[in-house]
């Protein structure tokens, strides 16, 4: 899976693993969780692109519930329900 590091709240990294991408309305979401190991239980978040230049995307977690729940959906249908998703 391939890694991204976010910046935490406290100056520490986040290191998240892109489980699978999409498009919604234009907008292209991730759905990544926190372990590299596809066995191991782990727990599953969506990112926004809120950003793009070039090859660099900037992303940030989708907190709005409602655009939460519809890309949910469709993340549900690409890998099951399996995700279990973060809010």
């Amino acid at each position: 899976m391939e890694p991204i590091i976010l910046p935490g709240e406290n100056g520490e990294q986040i290191k998240l693993f892109v489980v699978e991408e999409t498009k919604v309305s234009g907008h292209k979401y991730l759905l990544v969780c926190d372990s590299e190991d596809e066995n191991e239980d782990a727990d599953a978040s969506i990112l926004k692109e809120v950003a793009a230049t070039g090859e660099e995307s900037v992303y940030e977690f989708v907190e709005d519930d409602v655009e939460f729940e519809a890309v949910a959906k469709v993340f549900e249908e690409l890998v099951g329900d399996d995700a279990d998703l973060d809010f």
